[in-house]
């Protein structure tokens, strides 16, 4: 039966390699985002929207950026995975909702009354012209 002394060995060589593994995949990744944003680098700078210098800047945030480890407060448009969006339910009579003095039969007579007003403003300046 193997000893305890083993069973440690193992699991600390899992974990290095593990890690190797994990840093081999991210250097990879970065390897192809480098190229594929060095790519588009160099089709804006043919194209004559920035010149090499902004495209050597453009390229280097672009690392920075994806190197940078994601900070959970800085997405506030996702939320998290384990808590579900919330949606609030409003009533009539909350204030904040549509009242009956904004019925849309009210609007509609309302902005053809404008439309009116308007050509009838528009008839006016083609006679002056």
């Amino acid at each position: 039966m193997p000893g305890l002394g083993d069973f440690v060995q193992k699991a600390f060589y899992l974990g290095v390699g593990l890690a190797s593994y994990a840093g081999e995949k991210a250097g990879g990744k970065l390897g192809e985002l480098r190229s594929q944003v060095q790519k588009l680098a160099d089709e804006m700078v043919a194209k004559g929207e920035m010149n090499t210098e902004e495209a050597r800047r453009f390229v280097e945030d672009m690392m920075k950026q994806a190197q940078q480890p994601d900070k959970p407060g800085e997405t506030p448009d996702k939320p998290p995975a384990s808590e579900p969006r919330r949606i609030e339910i409003l009533e009539d009579d909350e204030p904040g909702t549509v009242k009956d003095a904004d019925t849309p039969t009210n609007n509609v007579s309302d902005l053809r009354q404008q439309v009116i007003e308007l050509q009838e403003q528009l008839k006016n300046l083609q006679k002056d012209d």
